[in-house]
């Protein structure tokens, strides 16, 4: 049986850090990955660029950013923070740029160019690295102590120490699976619920889905449950095949999940929340009278996306080359109306095309100096698998990178 100073097992993006850091230490290091290829997940980040950072975690803003979890942090920031990682990816050759809101990518917005850097900067130290390799059992050797790993049910490699990077329960197609908490448990680790977090949101609608691909910047979303206002939140929203996604819709999906389990959830988004309802009135009554005989359907294009004005008229079964001077001044305020508080009927989350999972192992049970494990002396822990609350926006990656240095840097 082959044995290592160190088994990585999965080359997301806190498994490929931790991995190449430690063999730069010098030590001889394994990467096991259950995928034919390395970053599966990685390259869907940041829709496909890579949002890899945000500038706002900030020594002053952890805990704001990263809500509960933000205590426990500081260690692990203090040693390797966002300048430190920028500095890193600088020095391997990614040249990156800062975008709205703190959010950072690489100049060549491509995540494939961000995959392919981080694999040379493993194959320069060394690493070893073996795909479809997914493994089967994890246990330890009561003599030795050390860390002894099943691949597929057939291999057995064993390592001194063994670093956790496989990601938590979320979007399966990449390989995060959950597994690796059944793992945990049985070796003593506490387990909090797995819920999903960053998340896109399905809708019972259909005609959401003619909008597809169709982006709205600079709108208002208001989350009510039973009829009741929630909360209310600026951003943007990113329809698609199946309801919507993008950044803001991420955020809000835990608490959009939350609120399902005990009732009926709705969204409805202001197009236009710099204009109150009044003055929208005035502004459309005068372009209804400055171009009376326009349909209808060009008019409102003026206000808002083209398609999107299809889409209100056609909820309102308002025919759309009507023209503007045949327009019912009723129908004038249903249409006002609706680009106020356009309804969006929310059917449930998309589970399995979530961006990360919220829970996982109790953080008490880690050492945040080290990515040790409490309970289990020779193991670290990385990445999703922790129980970090996060937003959107380079703040996961960030624990990723963050977490992975510090396990590499110690394992």
């Amino acid at each position: 049986m082959e044995t290592y100073d160190i088994i990585v097992i999965g080359a997301g993006p806190a498994g490929i850090l931790s991995a190449g850091r430690a063999a730069q230490r010098g030590r001889s290091v394994l990467l096991l990955e259950k995928n034919a290829t390395l970053g599966k997940k990685l390259l869907l980040t940041g829709g496909g660029r890579c949002n890899l950072t945000n500038k706002n975690i900030t020594p002053e803003n952890i805990l704001k950013k990263y809500r509960n979890s933000g205590k426990f942090l500081f260690s692990a920031f203090a040693q390797f923070d966002v300048k430190k990682t920028l500095e890193f990816f600088e020095k391997i050759g990614i040249k990156t740029k800062e975008e709205n809101n703190g959010r950072v990518f690489p100049t060549s917005n491509s995540a494939k160019n961000v995959l392919e850097t981080l694999t040379k900067y493993l194959q320069k130290n060394n690493v070893e690295i073996k795909t479809n390799s997914e493994v089967t059992k994890i246990s330890i050797d009561e003599k030795t102590k050390n860390i002894i790993i099943e691949i597929g049910g057939s291999e057995t490699v064993s390592a001194k120490s063994c670093i956790l990077a496989t990601g938590g329960n979320s979007y399966p197609e990449t390989g995060s699976t959950g597994e690796v908490f059944d793992w945990l448990e049985k070796m003593g680790h506490k387990i909090t619920k797995n819920n999903v977090a960053l998340a896109p949101v399905a809708l019972s609608d259909n005609w959401p889905k003619k909008l597809t691909g169709v982006t709205l910047n600079d709108i208002n979303i208001t989350v009510f449950q039973d009829n009741k206002k929630k909360f209310s939140i600026d951003g943007e929203i990113l329809f698609t095949h199946f309801g919507v996604s993008g950044p803001t819709i991420f955020n809000i999906s835990k608490q959009v999940g939350d609120l399902l389990k005990s009732g009926k959830v709705t969204i409805k988004i202001d197009l236009l929340p710099k204009i109150k309802a009044s003055d929208l009135q005035t502004k459309l009554q005068n372009l209804f009278q400055e171009n009376a005989n326009k349909q209808i359907k060009n008019n409102l294009s003026e206000l808002i996306p083209s398609s999107v004005a299809l889409a209100i008229l056609e909820i309102l079964e308002i025919n759309a080359e009507i023209k503007n001077n045949n327009l019912t001044a009723q129908n004038r305020k249903k249409i006002i109306s609706t680009i106020k508080a356009l309804p969006l009927n929310v059917s449930g989350l998309i589970a399995n095309r979530a961006m990360a999972s919220s829970s996982g192992v109790d953080l008490a049970e880690v050492n945040f100096k080290t990515m040790q494990s409490r309970i289990i002396p020779n193991l670290y822990l990385t990445g999703d698998i922790l129980d970090i609350d996060r937003p959107s926006g380079g703040y996961s990656l960030q624990i990723c990178w963050t977490t992975g240095y510090i396990a590499g840097n110690n394992a």
